[in-house]
């Protein structure tokens, strides 16, 4: 029984992927392969973003992927770069992850047995240049180490299917790998906490997304083996103003947040929302930047706002729109900003009135104070002192409103206008909360001449 046990470690300890189980944040990182070519994994520390990547990678060099896998297959061998700042550094972590601690190799993410002719850098001891892995097909893949510090010079080569960034990467290093995945059409994977800010590589996948780009985020609270009890502890550890970025993967921000609010004080599990509280949705206007819409849901009784769901989409029109947002109630009056009486070239026809063709229930005036003023420093002062005062939450499930939330910030004493639609619409639906309406009763039917229409009940 002892040598069973013996055993039984050993095959453990030499094949990690045999009871590799992502978590859902690492599952969503893995599942985006199979669409985006570009993908960064954005987490605190020992949040479990290193492993997660080189058990992906192990994957595919080896090609033996799991019943669960959602993500990207390749059939074939492949060539894959594994990189961080410095050799000691890629020693540390992404050859870690993958081979194993010095001296015990084959305990990482690639299983012993499939581990085949290696050769060792110069510079750094016990540091990997490259390795064969033996791949389903009974053909080898080919696993390399590589370094920033190298420099761009050394990044340049030929075509790779897939290379692992492990911590930021200067642009001209993330472009001269990725453009190694051109002739492949292969991918890259970023895994890192974001210690140096809104540099450019993180502003490209927050501020300037595109099709071929995905952004995960996981904080400490999705590290399922970090018990709930020692979370508080490790942030408390951490300098004050780095706990946001090495907890939940938030970017510095230069002049600071704008919210300074505990995310835990505004989060409540979704609820059926009682008939009797009015109900408003605002929305922001954008093409290039999304269009964004945010549903509140006002208790009148204890003067809480509850945000209850959102919206984001960008570059589609507002037939795509208003298919979005009617079905979850459109009876729902809509707050808009200002440029909703901008004018289309060519119809002339002002924005808003083409929301309201759709079916769209925008109200008759654009989003103000009952005074006619439309500060943006006073309704978010306003929503900082519903936040402060516990008459501000949000459902939990809501994690696009949550990033925005996370990445508000000023720069200079300006608010930095990047990344916010969500919260622009939050803060116009807040606004205008005097026009908030109730669900008509069934088969009832209302004339409303704020909005000047009438309608069913739903």
């Amino acid at each position: 029984m002892l040598r069973l046990l013996d055993e039984r470690g050993r095959r453990l300890r030499e094949n990690r992927l045999l009871v590799y189980r992502p978590y859902r944040k690492q599952q969503q990182f893995h599942a985006a392969s199979a669409v985006f070519r570009e993908r960064l994994l954005r987490a605190g520390n020992q949040n479990g973003k290193t492993f997660c990547c080189g058990a992906e990678l192990a994957f595919h060099l080896t090609g033996m992927y799991p019943d669960w896998w959602q993500g990207r297959r390749w059939d074939r061998p492949i060539l894959a770069w594994a990189a961080s700042e410095t050799g000691e550094s890629t020693r540390d972590n992404p050859q870690r992850a993958l081979l194993g601690l010095v001296g015990e190799l084959g305990t990482g993410a690639v299983p012993r047995d499939r581990l085949g002719d290696y050769g060792m850098a110069t510079g750094v001891s016990n540091l990997f240049d490259f390795i064969k892995v033996r791949h389903a097909t009974g053909s080898w893949s080919t696993l390399r180490f590589k370094n920033y510090a190298q420099g761009r010079r050394k990044w340049q080569g030929p075509p790779v299917d897939f290379v692992w960034f492990d911590e930021e990467p200067p642009a001209d290093i993330y472009d001269e790998g990725l453009a190694r995945t051109i002739a492949t059409r292969g991918c890259v994977a970023m895994t890192f906490t974001p210690l140096q800010g809104m540099s450019e590589v993180v502003r490209r996948f927050l501020v300037t997304p595109t099709a071929d780009r995905h952004d995960t985020n996981m904080t400490i609270d999705d590290a399922e083996h970090i018990p709930a009890e020692e979370r508080a502890r490790i942030i408390a550890s951490f300098p004050a103003h780095e706990r946001e970025a090495r907890a939940s993967g938030v970017p510095t921000l230069g002049s600071g947040r704008i919210f300074p609010v505990a995310e835990s004080s505004l989060a409540v599990p979704a609820f059926a929302i009682p008939v009797h509280w009015p109900r408003l949705v605002g929305i922001d206007f954008g093409w290039d930047h999304p269009f964004a819409a945010v549903w509140l849901a006002w208790d009148r009784d204890s003067d809480t706002v509850y945000v209850t769901d959102c919206y984001r989409e960008r570059e589609v029109t507002p037939v795509v729109h208003a298919a979005a947002i009617k079905p979850r109630g459109a009876w729902i009056p809509l707050a808009w900003p200002h440029d909703g009486l901008n004018s289309e070239k060519g119809s002339g026809e002002p924005l808003a009135q083409q929301y309201r063709r759709q079916g769209l229930r925008l109200l008759p005036e654009r989003a103000t104070f009952e005074d006619g003023s439309n500060s943006v420093e006073a309704g978010l002062m306003l929503m900082l002192e519903w936040m402060q005062t516990g008459r501000f939450k949000v459902f939990d499930h809501l994690a696009d409103w949550f990033e925005e939330f996370r990445l508000y910030h000023r720069k200079d004493g300006q608010v930095v206008k990047e990344a916010d639609d969500l919260m622009s619409a939050t803060r116009y639906a807040v606004m205008m909360r005097r026009a908030a309406q109730v669900k008509p009763r069934a088969a009832e039917v209302v004339v409303d001449e704020r909005v000047g229409d009438t309608y069913a009940g739903y």
